[in-house]
């Protein structure tokens, strides 16, 4: 009889156990694991919100910069080849996907040095990207002059034909959504600065003061006069107008938000690559699980790229 009652209030001990413990993880996920899907869900919110204010913003403006215009520069002088740059960074921040891919799968066998292999490997794909959003920002801004309120990029909204020197209608016409950039003047040099800098305009001497084909204004920048030959203001003479301001302040905000995605990304892969080093995930013995949570977040880095791709550089 005293053994029986020992039996039922072990049961009933269990049983309260048992009630506290929490019960079985959802979805078979740990906690850790849990709370990284809750972050990357109010992030992927957060980017939502920015792309679909930019996408109300391009398609309610009547002009807007061309992006094999805007982004047909690389490094080492190479000019005219639109898109060209911004592939190599994207196929890094790829290739970097799979080899966190790589990191999760040697962290399941436990495999410490293959783990901290492809993790460097990770790295190195984020820190390419970094340096080459660094050259295009750097080119954006110091060659091409964008700003967060300065816009040079733009497109014609009426046909035209651009004004000589001296006045007089040159052989350059263009017609309206061709893309244009206005250039910045340097006292005493013979050129624009942009990149794009061509034709009869780069070869003035902008310090010798206005031209009656081009116009300096306050701030520095070179604008090409021109006379509408078509529609209800024909015969009319014009300048170049600057492209939308929100271009260049979403351009910075949204990729440089991203840009600091990768950043923290890199500097937290780098940390777990030493503490996998270390060996500290194979004494927890679960199957390396912070390098599968943190492979959650360099894969969603890398989806949020491929909307951010889309919307500024195909749209």
């Amino acid at each position: 009889m005293a053994t029986s009652d020992t039996v039922i209030e072990q049961k009933e001990v269990q049983n309260q156990a048992d009630a506290w413990s929490g019960g079985k993880a959802p979805f078979k996920a740990s906690y850790g694991k849990l709370m990284m899907w809750y972050f990357l869900l109010s992030d992927a919110f957060t980017f939502a919100g920015f792309l679909i204010a930019y996408g109300a913003l391009r398609f309610s403006s009547p002009t807007w910069p061309v992006p094999d215009f805007v982004f047909s520069t690389a490094p080492f002088g190479v000019h005219h080849a639109p898109l060209i740059f911004v592939t190599i960074m994207s196929f890094l921040l790829i290739v970097s996907s799979v080899t966190m891919v790589r990191a999760v799968q040697e962290g399941h066998k436990e495999n410490k040095n293959g783990v901290v292999f492809w993790m460097f490997m990770t790295i190195l794909g984020g820190a390419g990207f970094l340096s080459c959003q660094a050259w295009e920002w750097t080119n954006l801004i110091g060659t091409e002059h964008m700003s967060v309120t300065t816009n040079p990029f733009g497109t014609y909204t009426e046909n035209g034909v651009y004004l000589t020197p001296d006045g007089k209608e040159s052989d350059e016409t263009f017609e309206a959504g061709e893309s244009y950039l206005i250039h910045k003047a340097h006292a005493g040099e013979g050129h624009g600065s942009g990149e794009h800098a061509e034709g009869e305009h780069a070869e003035l001497d902008y310090s010798q003061g206005d031209h009656p084909g081009y116009f300096v204004d306050e701030r520095g920048f070179i604008h090409r006069k021109f006379k509408v030959t078509e529609g209800p203001n024909a015969g009319e003479i014009r300048m170049e107008e600057f492209g939308p301001k929100a271009f260049g302040a979403l351009f910075f905000f949204i990729t440089g938000f991203h840009g600091f995605h990768v950043f923290s990304g890199v500097v937290f892969l780098f940390i777990i690559m030493i503490n996998a080093a270390s060996g500290l995930y194979v004494r927890r013995q679960n199957g390396h699980e912070m390098v599968e949570k943190m492979g959650l977040y360099w894969h969603f880095v890398d989806l949020v790229w491929v909307f951010v791709f889309l919307v500024f550089y195909l749209l």
